[in-house]
């Protein structure tokens, strides 16, 4: 072997003693098995609050005369509201328009206007589920013509989901811990936890305008619900 050569091969070794010497100690062991499970948890309890729109559809010959009609309706809705110890707060505007009304005609080309109508909703929270159905029962009777769907809450759902991420971690582990065991394998450290989406759906129940006093309410439950997906190594 020449000098040149010689000179070569040692430098080649070098580099290759650096860049072993460099690898961490566990380089040569072998990665360690996954494995990833998917939890669901779900909390059930009684709403505490509601949600409702109320409102008055008014027509007339004249914008005026409908904005008219409907403004004072309108004010004997609020009043009956603020009367029912919603607080102002709890009330929000939630549409108004003004729309001109026109005659039956079949041709587009033909259209003649013979009135007008104005609409104005107000969305509304009510804290004290058992005054709903009087309040209910208080609107249609104040003129409120344009009674929208309910919709039942929970107000505050955080304790209700800290207690089903909880519960979708306990059965995330459970199925890991069977499936483990089945494919005769011990859990390790956990390397990810993940949370999927969480649901606080609404209870949604239908009211029309020509409901008989005292409006009947039933609220049911409300659950919240999430998952959680888990990776443990396994070995």
């Amino acid at each position: 072997m020449t000098f040149a050569s010689t000179r070569f091969a040692a430098r080649v070794a070098l580099i290759a003693a650096a860049a072993l010497a460099a690898l961490p100690a566990d380089a040569g062991a072998p990665s360690p098995g996954l494995l990833t499970v998917s939890g669901q948890g779900e909390v059930k309890a009684a709403p505490d609050q509601a949600m409702l729109s109320a409102g008055v559809v008014s027509d007339a010959k004249t914008a005026a005369a409908a904005l008219a009609a409907n403004t004072r309706a309108m004010n004997a809705v609020f009043a009956t509201l603020r009367n029912a110890a919603i607080a102002d707060k709890d009330m929000q505007t939630s549409n108004f328009s003004v729309q001109p009304q026109y005659a039956p005609t079949s041709s587009s080309d033909d259209q003649r206007i013979i009135g007008y109508q104005v609409s104005n909703d107000v969305s509304v929270t009510v804290e004290d589920l058992d005054r709903l159905g009087a309040t209910l029962d208080a609107l249609v009777a104040s003129g409120a013509n344009s009674i929208g769907e309910i919709g039942f809450a929970i107000k505050d759902p955080g304790p209700l989901l800290a207690q089903a991420r909880a519960d979708a971690v306990a059965d995330a582990t459970a199925k890991a811990q069977v499936l483990a065991k089945a494919a005769g394998v011990t859990l390790g450290p956990i390397t990810s936890i993940a949370e999927g989406g969480t649901e606080r759906p609404l209870r949604i129940m239908a009211m029309t305008a020509n409901e008989k006093a005292p409006v009947p309410i039933a609220a049911g439950e409300q659950s919240v619900s999430t998952d959680v997906t888990i990776t443990w190594e396994i070995r």
